[in-house]
């Protein structure tokens, strides 16, 4: 069976400047992988080439076998990906019910589904989503994504900056969808979260991927070298 993502020696710049230097990885359906590295390594600037926001300069992305190059990003997203950016990017004006029902497609996610996950949003879904906390925009954010009934989901540091409880919340989260069978590609920081929910590593430097493997291969000295942190 193809990879449901399959990104292969990828390049990308900004302007004249290059960010990716010949990025790989993939992830198979209801797989989970962990896409790590130190700041300003190049991972979100993966995550939106993945995503058809920022234009590849040479390499390949299938999603579900299709090659997204030329593709809007409306129609990779289209494809059955669901994004969870960086900054969580509600629509601060529109309640939670209408943060949700604007990227709303047809399948098992709706907004019954989504509060069965994150009851907060039930009991919120008339404020608007500028009077939530940060921890409630992040749900909000993944819930939204889920709403377009993706097949993979891609979260770039979805628990940054919350509160401990919060982020447990959100890490049960992640692992109930896994569970449920939802491939997962994730950004985070956090080795003793991710190491029981994701499959695989790939961490990257300097635009290169450099090391991937599973999590109990991931050494204390690997970790040092490339995340700044031991294993």
């Amino acid at each position: 069976m193809s990879p449901l993502l399959t990104v292969e020696k990828v390049e990308a710049a900004y302007g004249v400047s290059p960010a990716l230097f010949g990025v790989s990885l993939s992830v198979g359906e209801g797989e989970a992988v962990a896409l790590m590295g130190r700041n300003g390594m190049g991972k979100t600037t993966m995550v939106k080439t993945i995503c058809g926001l920022l234009p590849r300069t040479a390499g390949r992305v299938e999603v579900a076998g299709r090659d997204t190059k030329g593709l809007a990003p409306h129609r990779v997203a289209r494809l059955g990906i669901g994004l969870v950016p960086e900054g969580r990017r509600c629509f601060a004006p529109l309640t939670v019910e209408e943060n949700l029902i604007t990227a709303a497609r047809p399948g098992h996610w709706d907004f019954s589904t989504v509060s069965e996950l994150f009851p907060r949003l039930a009991e919120r879904r008339r404020q608007t989503a500028r009077t939530l906390s940060g921890g409630e925009q992040q749900m909000l954010a993944i819930g939204r994504a889920l709403m377009t009934n993706p097949r993979l989901l891609i979260l770039d540091e979805a628990t940054e900056g919350l509160a401990p409880a919060i982020r447990q919340e959100i890490w049960r989260s992640l692992h109930k969808l896994k569970t449920e069978g939802l491939a997962i590609l994730v950004i985070d920081k956090s080795l003793t979260e991710l190491s029981t929910l994701v499959d695989r590593y790939v961490i990257i430097e300097k635009g290169e991927d450099v090391w991937k493997g599973k999590p109990a291969e991931l050494t204390a000295e690997i970790a040092a070298r490339h995340l700044g942190v031991a294993g």
